[in-house]
């Protein structure tokens, strides 16, 4: 039996990167798993066959009706909500002086608005049940600035706050919220973003900065929200969680490696 048997979640940006890794990884532990995303994706199908009813809508995560719509097919479907990951997200950079309002604003909307409509979707769900758990993706660039990011980093911020004010309010009905912050991780939208050409020795640097001397991996996050969609996560709430293989530990200038300490 999985540790998540009889458990709902929801999973927003399911169709690919880190959201199917959670769905995937919630669908294996037993958990009953409602996604949604833009677009569709086959990648879905292993969720959907893992268990009868699972299922997946296209959504915009900007609009609340369409949420709402979701949230109530996961509760007619399942009869509750119990998790559900915010990891629908959008990549978005350059310094102030450059970036147009309409750009600024479409970051901001799927990245923080986005995360704040689908966390209202299934708040009264939790309310009435009095419990649930609200995980969201944010970033160590939520943690921490990040050259030309500042429309990426901003709304990472955002969604930061935005959960620990989650947990303040909805702490005492018995509502938990957390959100992760993922390192650079191997999804479509790194490939689309630090796989250019001319990222290649930029890809080198930021791939140093991460003390495990590596980018991580979807599944990798995944764990983590495992953990906080779980009952061993229970007593944690209000926690911005780097999950970053080293990423915020401190700057890394090479001493190690003079001591004897590279890579073997």
């Amino acid at each position: 039996m999985g540790r998540l048997e009889g458990k709902v979640t929801v999973v927003t940006g399911a169709a690919s990167g880190i959201g199917l890794a959670c769905a995937t990884r919630f669908a294996e532990e037993g958990a009953a798993v409602v996604g949604c995303d833009i677009t569709e994706s086959s990648g879905w199908e292993p969720v959907a066959a893992a268990a009868k009813g699972n299922q997946f809508h296209v959504v915009d995560v900007r609009d609340e009706d369409a949420l709402k719509a979701m949230a109530a097919a996961a509760v007619a479907e399942f009869g509750r909500i119990d998790a559900i990951v915010t990891a629908a997200g959008t990549a978005g950079g350059g310094p102030v002086h450059l970036i147009s309002l309409e750009e600024w604003q479409r970051v901001q909307d799927i990245n923080l608005t986005g995360t704040f409509l689908s966390a209202k979707a299934v708040l009264p769900t939790m309310m009435e049940q009095g419990s649930g758990s609200i995980i969201t993706i944010a970033s160590v660039e939520g943690l921490e600035g990040g050259e030309g990011a500042s429309t990426y980093n901003a709304s990472k911020g955002g969604v930061v706050i935005l959960t620990k004010n989650l947990a303040l309010d909805y702490g005492r009905i018995g509502i938990r919220a957390n959100a992760i912050c993922p390192g650079f991780i191997e999804t479509p939208m790194f490939d689309s973003v630090l796989n250019l050409d001319a990222m290649a020795e930029r890809r080198e640097q930021i791939r140093y900065q991460h003390k495990l001397g590596r980018f991580g991996k979807p599944e990798e996050i995944a764990g983590a929200a495992f953990f906080l969609a779980s009952d061993d996560s229970s007593f944690v709430t209000g926690v911005a969680l780097p999950v970053d293989g080293g990423f915020t530990a401190g700057h890394a200038v090479g001493i190690a490696e003079m001591m004897g300490l590279g890579p073997r």
